[in-house]
């Protein structure tokens, strides 16, 4: 089956390329993200796939209707550029890859943690300049702090198993408690709990209507004074506005994002000589206390394998008529 990729990285062709080797799908790389314009690009194709950050709304599901595509692939586990009530009336399939390495998103989650509490990164940047002075660098022990996980689903246990091994007490909130989350020394409390009793807050919970700008000036007065948060999973959980104002009042003490909300014109490109023009993003690089990576959380050779090979299954299911269990529908998700 022909397939149309956008957006595509080098090491996109590489994983999936490899994954494609017995399956003998025909693949067109395209170096733009789709949109309505790029979805010219689509041709005779049946099947696109797409990233985080293509724009996949009801003018771009149209223009790739209207030349013969029957399904969106997506190669990531988040759907929410991805108009699937348009998708239902255009009849066009979506898939997703609902797993791909859930340890390597909460390692980094980690590694963000760590890193912005004991400012790893600014005493790299001292050292190579020769400074070796402490004064400004101290940090706080994680071993009896409380950390409160929004979403407990596979990322969130992976998580909340290894504070909990370092000595930390774990709170979760999550609409489908987990069992295996309370059997990992977690504890599953309300939102209000996890805003006034949490340390950290780390998020790990998809973007939806009901979700987006879930950190905002109610919540973030409701939290410790000095707070950290680290957010790795959609920028849109976090109202930047908000979270500027409370870093400049202190409410917040520290913040690690792996994702941003206005990332789409930011994110995997290379922008070193050119002048980003966005003020917001441009303000959190002024903090100190404010440590961000380019939505590099996934970035592993054994997620890239795992997206890879779903990805392509995905497309042999649809093409040889069998069921689709990573389907994503407007009322369900499979």
């Amino acid at each position: 089956m022909r397939v149309t990729v956008y957006g595509t990285k080098p090491y996109d062709r590489r994983f999936l390329d490899a994954a494609n080797c017995q399956a003998g799908h025909e693949i067109v790389y395209f170096d733009e993200r789709l949109s309505e314009h790029t979805a010219v690009l689509q041709g005779d194709a049946p099947a696109a796939c797409l990233f985080v950050n293509d724009q996949c709304d009801e003018g771009a599901l149209a223009a790739l209707a209207r030349q013969g595509c029957r399904l969106i692939a997506l190669r990531c586990a988040g759907f929410n550029n991805v108009d699937l009530r348009a998708a239902d009336r255009l009849g066009l399939k979506v898939v997703r890859v609902p797993a791909y390495s859930p340890y390597a998103v909460a390692e980094h989650a980690l590694a963000l943690m760590l890193c912005l509490n004991r400012k790893i990164h600014r005493a790299h940047n001292r050292v190579r300049e020769g400074n070796f002075a402490l004064h400004g660098l101290l940090g706080f022990d994680m071993h009896g702090k409380t950390v409160g996980i929004i979403g407990t689903g596979k990322i969130g246990l992976i998580l909340a198993r290894t504070l909990a091994a370092m000595g930390c007490r774990v709170l979760g909130h999550d609409p489908f408690p987990s069992p295996e989350f309370e059997q990992a020394g977690g504890s599953h409390v309300g939102l209000p709990e996890i805003w006034k009793s949490s340390d950290v807050i780390s998020l790990h919970c998809p973007l939806t209507p009901d979700s987006y700008h879930l950190i905002n000036s109610g919540s973030i007065a409701h939290m410790k004074h000095g707070v950290m948060i680290v957010n790795t999973s959609r920028g849109g959980l976090i109202d930047t506005e908000a979270v500027i104002h409370a870093l400049k009042c202190r409410q917040i003490g520290h913040l690690a994002l792996d994702v941003y909300e206005q990332e789409a014109d930011l994110f995997f490109e290379n922008l070193s000589d050119t002048i980003i023009q966005d003020d917001q993003f441009q303000r959190l690089l002024t903090f100190p206390n404010v440590l961000i990576t380019g939505h590099q959380a996934y970035f592993t050779d054994q997620a890239l394998t795992n997206i890879a090979e779903t990805t392509i299954a995905n497309l042999t299911a649809f093409e040889q008529g069998a069921p689709l269990p990573n389907e994503v529908t407007a009322d369900r998700i499979k």
